[in-house]
């Protein structure tokens, strides 16, 4: 489809303008008609994306819409929905005010898809990378309940707890990052600049050197005569672990390791916790079957080893656990929380229960982040002194030996 620029007048004679998305001027046209607009001047609107090759425009170099325009979406479709505004006319107005080309498209596919006859979820479902498993199943047992406006309220929800939680530890890991980057880029500067020229001092006495001097001064010759050697082994290992993470094995060694990084670990699983309860909530509310459910959350928690561990909760429920016996089992959650779930169980209040859960855990990581910065600047600091006293000792040992060997000889 080509996007147009029109000017018109309504039924009060007043000039009003916009942008509509369609095939050709005709259909612009007739669906300013169909508003009660006056059709006076359309063009179409020439965008650099139109500049571009066909293959540069597929999804494949596409970016999907990142969380916050999934909120906005859901919100907004919360609020046609619930204003009785038919599906196809809320998706095309979502679609012309979208500024994400793969947002646009697929919005377009799924109006292509109402208009075929078929339903709202199996529109979403054929766009994955816009729409996972968990959203999609939300909304089609939403269709089927006839509260399709309150599943994109819970959706809304949702995705605004998650991204708000990614927010907080984005926000305190940026002090550390900017520390550890400093740092590497000064041991850069003083391996690549500062070393050689010591290293021609020290050849020029002709004494022999301690060992760390001279692994040293060996690292730095490696560095400076070597340094797309070294440019090409960071980069290979960069595309490397991308490769890698895009296998389920790699995947699951990287979340593996996230969960046992010092202070940051705890974190991970808390929010992995938080975003597992709140996702178990919403499609019990929802009305998604049990089995069918915990598949989707395991999807959902974005963490491979976490996910095992709700595929074997799933397998245990399924072999006639109970939900609190299988949640034991697995050993996922503190005795507090599981006391909790008993009783949400017992009371027939699992999604209230839960979001208590999601709620307790979104509390923690929160106070987890606040204080992040203070357990981390310690640990900074000590790596930091470390590495700055192996680079002193290399520099210094040597001219400590010079000096002692000139104040014998005096």
């Amino acid at each position: 489809m080509i996007t147009y620029r029109y000017r018109g007048r309504d039924a009060n004679g007043r000039v009003v303008s916009g942008q509509l998305r369609a095939e050709n001027t005709a259909d612009v046209a007739a669906q300013m008609n169909g508003n009660g607009i006056t059709p006076i001047r359309i063009d179409p609107v020439v965008t650099t994306e139109g500049l571009l090759p066909a293959f540069l425009r597929t999804e494949l170099f596409a970016r999907p819409p990142g969380t916050e325009e999934l909120m906005l979406f859901s919100r907004q479709m919360y609020s046609l929905t619930k204003s009785g505004v038919p599906l196809v006319r809320a998706l095309r107005g979502l679609s012309e005010s979208s500024r994400s080309p793969m947002m646009v498209r697929a919005l377009e596919d799924v109006i292509e898809s109402l208009n075929a006859g078929r339903d709202l979820a199996s529109g979403f479902a054929s766009h994955p990378k816009i729409f996972n498993p968990l959203f999609v199943n939300v909304v089609r047992v939403a269709e089927n309940s006839g509260k399709l406006d309150e599943a994109f309220l819970r959706l809304y929800h949702y995705l605004a707890f998650d991204a708000n939680t990614r927010k907080k530890i984005k926000t305190a890991l940026r002090y550390p990052t900017i520390v550890v980057t400093a740092v590497a880029a000064a041991v850069g500067v003083i391996m690549t600049m500062v070393v050689p020229q010591f290293a021609k001092a020290f050849s020029s006495f002709g004494a022999e050197l301690p060992t760390p001097t001279r692994i040293i001064i060996a690292v730095s010759n490696f560095t400076v005569n070597y340094w797309y050697l070294v440019i090409a082994v960071i980069v290979g290992l960069i595309i490397g672990t991308r490769f890698a993470l895009a296998t389920r094995a790699g995947q699951r060694f990287s979340d593996s390791v996230k969960l046992r990084i010092p202070v940051l670990g705890s974190i991970v699983l808390r929010a992995t916790l938080a975003r597992f309860a709140r996702s178990f909530s919403m499609i019990v509310r929802a009305g998604v079957p049990l089995m069918e459910g915990l598949t989707l959350v395991s999807r959902a928690v974005q963490n491979e080893v976490m996910a095992s561990k709700v595929r074997r909760l799933r397998d245990s429920v399924e072999r006639g656990d109970t939900l609190t016996v299988a949640a034991r089992t697995s050993g996922m959650f503190t005795p507090l929380v599981l006391q909790m779930l008993a009783v949400g169980e017992e009371t027939g209040r699992v999604d209230e229960m839960m979001e208590e859960v999601a709620d307790f855990y979104d509390r923690e990581v929160a106070a987890d982040v606040d204080n992040l910065a203070s357990l981390l600047e310690p640990i900074l600091i000590i790596t930091v002194g470390g590495i700055v006293l192996v680079l002193a000792l290399g520099v210094f040992l040597p001219m400590w030996d010079l000096a002692g060997a000139a104040m014998h000889k005096g």
